[in-house]
């Protein structure tokens, strides 16, 4: 296994380290680990697959229960670029890893040639929400919200099928103060006049059916980044790298062609 060294403790990654091709960056979201991007990483043939578990999550350390920011997380982020990559890739960043890479390309745009924001926006959900959800987790544990978390992750069909169970076990085994200091900082976080200053080249992804950060919300957020483009993926939650990874990929693929190199 692959780890760097923190400040915090271990930060677990996977490189693809036989690729001879351009880094490029995997950021995952909330409740998830860097196997989100199983299904997507074969059909991107060309690439060298840089993707990490964020504190808290899969097989990183966990940090203290509450205090972590998007920026805290943006310099793991870093950290890891500049070690393992050792120059400018592009950042594949999914809802609080979008937000990651929101932050990044601000505050390092050395780092980062170009970036992708999937089902992600400059400021998701209202902190009332998010420290009810702390509150309820630490309560209740991961499985007093697994349920509902489920229904805003995926469209109906994907929650009718037996693929479902894997992504139900992973967002439920996730120890409960990675993903409530994590809920923390989506709270305190509203990047919009950071996400103003991306110059980047930027692809923006939404899912039609993203129960989590809705189209519109996704949308608003492309349109404050010059030049953005924005894609809507049909019948596609909040994780279309598991539901749609064909269609996710299909929005990749000329993208990095035009800008990974």
């Amino acid at each position: 296994m692959q780890v760097l060294t923190r400040p915090w403790g271990a930060m677990h990654y996977h490189c693809d380290t036989a690729a001879a091709g351009p880094t490029v960056v995997f950021a995952t979201s909330l409740g998830t680990d860097l196997r989100l991007w199983d299904a997507v990483l074969p059909l991107l043939p060309g690439i060298r697959a840089l993707r990490f578990d964020m504190r808290g999550h899969g097989l990183s350390d966990a940090p203290e229960p509450l205090g972590l920011s998007i920026a805290d997380l943006a310099e793991d982020a870093a950290a890891l670029i500049e070690v393992v990559a050792g120059g400018p890739v592009v950042f594949v960043g999914l809802s609080i890893g979008g937000m990651i890479g929101q932050v990044l390309a601000v505050e390092r745009p050395d780092l980062l040639r170009a970036l992708v924001l999937s089902n992600t926006a400059a400021k998701m959900g209202s902190a009332d929400s998010w420290n009810a959800r702390i509150t309820a987790i630490q309560a209740g544990g991961m499985a007093s919200v697994a349920d509902a978390v489920i229904e805003r992750w995926f469209a109906a069909p994907f929650r009718a099928a037996p693929e479902l169970a894997p992504w139900r076990n992973m967002l439920i085994r996730t120890p409960v103060a990675g993903y409530a200091a994590a809920c923390g900082a989506i709270a305190a976080a509203d990047l919009g006049a950071t996400t103003a200053r991306i110059g980047q080249p930027t692809l923006v992804i939404a899912g039609a059916e993203d129960g989590a950060s809705p189209p519109d919300l996704v949308q608003a957020t492309a349109a404050l980044i010059p030049g953005a483009a924005f894609h809507v993926i049909p019948g596609a939650g909040h994780l279309p790298p598991v539901e749609t990874p064909a269609a996710f990929a299909a929005l990749l693929i000329p993208f990095l062609k035009e800008h990974a190199r």
